[in-house]
């Protein structure tokens, strides 16, 4: 497994080459559909590997305060059931239109959103993986830009979480992310 780690204020951000579902850090995070209920991807491995207690959770967000679907860029948490972290923070990133739709806002929110519910919770480690660019279509290179600097801007600003690390799960994705976060290093 590819790792890269960089010191930002008295945080660490790491890149990883994995599977987000392996992860220990308090939270990971879902790139969700607005369902809550399961899809494919990071969504469908983290539901299926943390078990129903997830599932039992989004039901009764989505009863009692979304019940038209998680809007892109809100987040919630669950427990993580049978996963490795206590806790998944689900977001639900921005369909891929071009980039005239304030795409870029709306994928920094799910981010931001994501990073402020872990600190209301207390948590003090978060995993993310490349939020939209799965079947949402989003490019990779412009939601990495989004991504690094979210969090970066995040951290540099708050110092409340020890540690984000982006978990890519191909070696393409990781050097995409290690490449971007490099860059703001010169």
């Amino acid at each position: 497994m590819e790792e890269a780690s960089y010191r930002i204020g008295k945080s660490q951000l790491k890149i990883l080459q994995g599977d987000i579902t392996e992860q220990d850090t308090d939270a990971i995070v879902n790139a969700a559909n607005p369902s809550l209920m399961g899809g494919g991807g990071v969504d469908g491995a983290i539901h299926r590997k943390g078990g129903p207690k997830i599932l039992e959770e989004c039901r009764k967000i989505r009863a009692a305060a979304w019940p038209k679907g998680l809007p892109t860029g809100k987040a919630v948490i669950t427990t993580g059931g049978r996963l490795k972290a206590k806790y998944v923070i689900h977001t639900v990133g921005p369909v891929w239109r071009g980039g005239s739709r304030d795409e870029a806002k709306s994928l920094a929110e799910a981010y931001m959103n994501s990073l402020r519910l872990a600190v209301d919770k207390g948590l003090r480690s978060i995993s993310f993986p490349s939020i939209s660019t799965g079947a949402y279509g989003y490019p990779i290179d412009e939601a990495c830009k989004v991504a690094v600097s979210t969090v970066i801007d995040f951290l540099t600003n708050n110092g409340r979480i020890d540690e984000v690390r982006f978990i890519l799960f191909s070696s393409r994705d990781f050097e995409v992310y290690k490449k971007e976060v490099e860059s703001r290093f010169r």
